[in-house]
C-alpha cells in the first residue's frame, strides 16, 4: 500500500492551472479521491467533500464559517485544542460557548449534550473518539436529536475515519472533517471537511480556484466555495490512493481488527503492576487511542525510555487536549499513548508491552 502512495506522489501535478496533460491528470486525481470518500462515506454527492490540508484547517472552516455573533454553540469537554481553541476566539466575538462535562472514563453522556441545546444553539461540536481517553461518543444520539431541532452538528473524525465506519447516507451530521494521514493513511498535509448541501458557510479563505477566473468573486459551487488557492494535490494523489485500499480492506474489517488489538493492548497493561490505563475497558466502545501513566516515572521519561532501549515510539503529554486531560483527571503531567493500526501485529502489542515491562523492573 505505501507504495502505491508513493507512486501515486510521484506523478502527481498542478490540477486546474494550466491544460496539458499533467494538470488534467492532476485533476482527475482530485476527482478520484472525492470519489473514493464520498464511496467511504456513503455520500452520493462527491463535490461535497472539500480538501483541507488537514483535520485543524477544516474545523476552523467550519466553525468559523457557520457561527455569527449572538449563535450559541454546545460542545464537550474532551475536545481538541482545533476545536476549542476556535471557539474560544469565537467566544470573544459574541458567541456563546457551553461545554458540556465528560465522566472519568473520557465518555460524554448524550442526554447532558442534548440538555445544553437552547433556542439559539446554532451549532453542537462533538469528537468522534478523544484522542487521549480514545473513549467513542454518542454521536448518532445527539446528531440525530439535533437534526430534529434544526441545530447543525460538525464531528471531529480525526481519530475514526477510515478505522470505524460512518455512512452519512444515515447519519444526519451537517459537517465531518478529519485529517487524511491518521485513519485514511495518505500524506501530512492532507485533510477534509464533509459540507451537506443547504448547509451555510462562509469561505474562510477567498481566492484563485482555478475556476470563474472572469470574476473577482468568490464561487459559490462546492468544492470550489471553500477550495481557494492551490491544493496539495501531491498529498491528494497519494489520499486516493490510501483510499483505495480501504475499500478494497473494507472499514468493518478494518474495524474489527483494530477492536482485537486494542483488547489485546488492554488485557496487556492490566497484568502490569503499576500500570493505569484511561477509558472506557470495552475495545468496542473505544478507538485506537489508549492512554496510560506508569506509577512514579514521568509520561515523558517513559516515552523516552521505550524509544532508546526497545525502539518502540509512543506519545506522551497533553495531546493538544488539555480538557481531555482534565476529564479524566490527568492534567497538568498527562499520559503516556499508544495507537494500534491496520499494520500494527499481535505480535507488535507484545514487543511493546515486553518493552514496558522492563522499564517497571524485575516485579512487571
Amino acid at each position: 500500500m505505501a507504495k502505491a502512495v508513493g507512486d501515486a506522489i510521484l506523478r502527481a501535478g498542478n490540477p486546474g492551472r494550466s491544460g496539458h496533460a499533467l494538470s488534467i491528470r492532476s485533476a482527475r486525481d482530485l476527482f478520484v479521491a472525492r470519489e473514493r470518500l464520498a464511496e467511504l462515506f456513503g455520500c452520493a454527492d462527491s463535490s461535497r467533500f472539500v480538501f483541507t490540508e488537514n483535520a485543524t484547517v477544516a474545523l476552523n472552516q467550519a466553525i468559523k464559517g457557520v457561527l455569527r455573533p449572538g449563535d450559541h454553540v454546545v460542545t464537550t469537554s474532551v475536545e481538541h485544542n482545533s476545536v476549542m481553541r476556535p471557539l474560544r476566539r469565537m467566544e470573544d466575538g459574541g458567541v456563546r460557548v457551553t461545554v458540556v462535562p465528560a465522566g472519568k472514563d473520557g465518555v460524554t453522556e448524550a442526554r447532558n449534550v442534548i440538555s445544553a441545546f437552547r433556542k439559539a444553539t446554532r451549532l453542537v461540536v462533538m469528537v468522534h473518539a478523544s484522542n487521549v481517553s480514545g473513549a467513542l461518543q454518542p454521536v448518532d444520539a445527539v446528531v440525530a436529536a439535533a437534526h430534529r431541532r434544526g441545530i447543525l452538528t460538525l464531528i471531529d473524525a480525526a481519530q475514526t475515519a477510515g478505522a470505524v465506519p460512518i455512512d452519512l447516507s444515515t447519519l444526519p451530521v451537517d459537517l465531518l472533517a478529519a485529517s487524511g494521514h491518521k485513519g485514511l493513511l495518505g500524506p501530512q498535509g492532507t485533510g477534509f471537511l464533509f459540507v451537506r448541501e443547504g448547509v451555510p458557510i462562509v469561505p474562510l479563505i477567498e481566492g484563485g480556484t482555478g475556476s470563474r477566473s472572469e470574476s473577482d468573486h468568490q464561487p459559490e459551487f462546492f468544492p470550489d466555495a471553500l477550495e481557494s488557492g492551490t491544493l496539495n494535490s501531491v498529498g491528494v494523489a497519494g489520499l486516493a490512493a490510501s483510499l483505495a485500499w480501504i475499500l478494497r480492506k473494507g472499514v468493518g474489517t478494518i474495524r474489527r481488527a483494530e477492536v482485537v488489538l486494542v483488547g489485546q493492548l488492554l488485557h496487556g497493561l492490566s497484568r502490569i503492576p503499576g500500570v493505569t490505563v484511561y477509558g472506557p475497558a470495552d475495545p468496542a466502545h473505544r478507538g485506537s487511542a489508549v492512554s496510560f501513566r506508569v506509577e512514579g516515572i514521568d509520561p515523558a521519561e517513559v516515552g523516552a525510555r521505550l524509544e532508546k532501549r526497545s525502539g518502540v515510539l509512543v506519545r506522551a503529554g497533553l495531546h493538544c487536549s488539555p480538557n481531555g486531560h482534565r476529564a479524566i483527571g490527568t492534567f497538568p503531567i498527562g499520559t503516556v499513548r499508544v495507537s494500534p493500526g491496520p499494520f500494527t501485529t499481535r505480535a507488535g502489542i507484545a514487543t511493546f508491552l515486553s518493552a514496558l515491562r522492563k522499564i517497571r523492573g524485575p516485579s512487571a
